[in-house]
């Protein structure tokens, strides 16, 4: 989602991080409401609940629960039904009329408005506003970039027929345009809220099936139950989120929390048919893929010979194995299995260190003494690095004669200043927030687009891309893209690592916490039992 991009803050990373005791254990508020009407899950402080800034899982976790928009994607992960009752798209697929609930109101009792929507979209791309997101996702639509670009404060093509009927107007054809508007960016916020303050989002007034009742920073949020939402009301009345409450497995075992995800510390311990958690997992293909990023714009990766090599140097089967014991599965492309488009024959950059030490003796460098001082970007605290990441520069060490640093951001900065803060090399993922290809390849390798973080260009991908995008015939559209993503692997626009794969614990007496694809959960389907 999740998402714009959804940045490794994953529960692999961010469960290591607790275990060597990253945070401080914070004292834990006691919960204020009966145990039995309250789900009490692990969590981190959100970095902001304004949906229109948002870009990363974090705090996607909590704007699902709070906010919400047109659409939203349903089980089969396709666009439903949400804010609007119902649509029409004219015969040239341009324009999109929505119809929308006559019944939905912010939290405070004010009915919703197609107003209010061409509201929230005008705010989002206002460059006041600082969205990383407003140009992915709102940006087909007509107006758009003239917005981002402030030279007008009017999206034309957003156009509010009447009280309930809301017109949009797209550059062209695009089947994804309706996935697009389940992602935050779109959803409805309350002008009045904005306008009351800087950090109007620590108070929000907003639609979704829960309010925020309660943020205490570094110890608990709390989420309520809204009984004015239009949709199905949450069955329990709380969700109370323990923050950096401690190591979240220990927290689980002890009846803390009613569900954690799995680290890869405890992988052995909850698989084990025999143990006492066995019962409590569920494993959920994730479609995310991680990778190493290069700065296409700067030596030494400016030159594809070096970019192949390091891809060449690595041993990925060894590393998901050995590293991830086999809680990944290696990739050689960029779209993740199950996503429409996946290419079982896609030729990848297959572990060669004799092709990766001729290659650099081919490049411009003819040797690696003769390269720059490189450097990766990762995210974390305290100068922990992943496990895998400290795998990957071992083999480039062993293999190339490479030494690579490390240079660590806080999480913020990583989040939402790559784009500035990037070195020759980072260290990143990306979940789907729609199943379709081109959230994985025209977002992030597209020429110029805000998600390129490499500044990867290639006039031939964009053409093939610009054709996958509008090719009304999916079949047709599928092939084009898969030409695409074998010319990027190819040309080592990045260097494809793993893709994801979720393993959650829930408890017996939990219901219908059920982990989508795409990484969320929507909590108000979730109940829980007497215990």
């Amino acid at each position: 989602m999740k998402k714009i991009l959804y940045i490794f803050l994953s529960v692999v990373l961010l469960c290591s991080l607790l275990i060597v005791g990253c945070q401080p254990e914070q004292e834990v508020v006691p919960t204020p409401v009966a145990e039995e009407k309250v789900l009490n899950l692990y969590g981190i402080d959100p970095w902001t609940l304004d949906p229109a800034v948002s870009s990363e899982m974090t705090s996607h976790e909590y704007i699902m629960q709070l906010f919400s928009g047109l659409v939203c994607l349903d089980d089969n992960l396709e666009p439903a039904p949400d804010i609007a009752q119902s649509w029409q798209v004219s015969d040239d697929g341009k324009t999109y009329t929505f119809y929308l609930r006559r019944d939905v109101m912010f939290h405070d009792g004010r009915g919703v408005k197609a107003d209010d929507f061409k509201y929230s979209w005008q705010r989002a791309c206002d460059p006041d506003t600082g969205s990383q997101t407003a140009a992915t996702y709102l940006g087909d639509i007509v107006g758009v970039s003239e917005v981002l670009a402030g030279e007008t404060k009017e999206i034309s093509g957003v156009r509010v027929v009447d009280d309930y009927t809301l017109e949009v107007t797209i550059d062209a054809p695009k089947s994804y345009f309706l996935s697009k508007l389940t992602y935050p960016t779109s959803f409805v916020v309350d002008g009045t809220n904005v306008a009351s303050g800087w950090e109007w989002w620590r108070s929000p007034n907003s639609t979704g099936p829960f309010k925020l009742k309660q943020w205490e920073e570094n110890s608990l949020l709390v989420l309520e139950r809204n009984e004015l939402y239009h949709g199905e009301l949450a069955k329990v009345d709380f969700v109370v989120f323990q923050l950096w409450g401690g190591v979240p497995m220990n927290m689980y075992e002890t009846g803390e929390i009613d569900v954690t995800g799995v680290s890869i510390s405890y992988i052995d311990k909850v698989t084990d048919e025999s143990g006492p958690f066995y019962q409590d997992l569920t494993a959920v293909p994730e479609l995310s893929f991680y990778y190493i990023g290069f700065d296409t714009t700067k030596p030494p990766f400016d030159d594809v010979n070096l970019r192949r090599a390091f891809s060449h140097a690595i041993d990925k089967d060894k590393l998901v194995s050995l590293v991830f014991r086999d809680m990944m599965q290696p990739a050689d492309g960029i779209l993740p299995p199950g996503m429409p488009g996946y290419n079982e024959d896609l030729l990848g950059l297959e572990y060669d260190i004799e092709g990766a030490r001729e290659l650099i003796a081919n490049s411009k460098y003819g040797d690696v003494s003769n390269l720059p001082p490189i450097a990766i970007t990762t995210m974390g605290w305290g100068g922990l690095i992943s496990s895998g990441l400290e795998a990957i520069i071992y083999e480039w060490r062993n293999n190339l004669g490479v030494e690579v640093e490390v240079r660590q951001l806080e999480p913020q900065r990583f989040l939402y200043h790559l784009t500035e803060e990037k070195d020759e090399m980072f260290y990143m993922g990306w979940i789907a927030d729609y199943p379709h290809p081109q959230d994985f390849l025209d977002v992030l390798f597209h020429s110029g687009t805000d998600n390129n973080y490499g500044e990867y260009s290639n006039p031939e991908v964009d053409a093939l891309l610009e054709m996958a995008n509008v090719e009304p015939d999916s079949d047709l559209s599928l092939a084009l893209y898969q030409q695409a993503e074998q010319k990027l692997v190819e040309d080592a626009a990045c260097l494809p690592l793993w893709f994801g794969k979720n393993y959650v614990l829930v408890k017996s007496y939990v219901s219908g916490y059920e982990l989508n694809p795409l990484g969320i959960t929507m909590l108000n389907n979730v109940s829980i039992e007497p215990h």
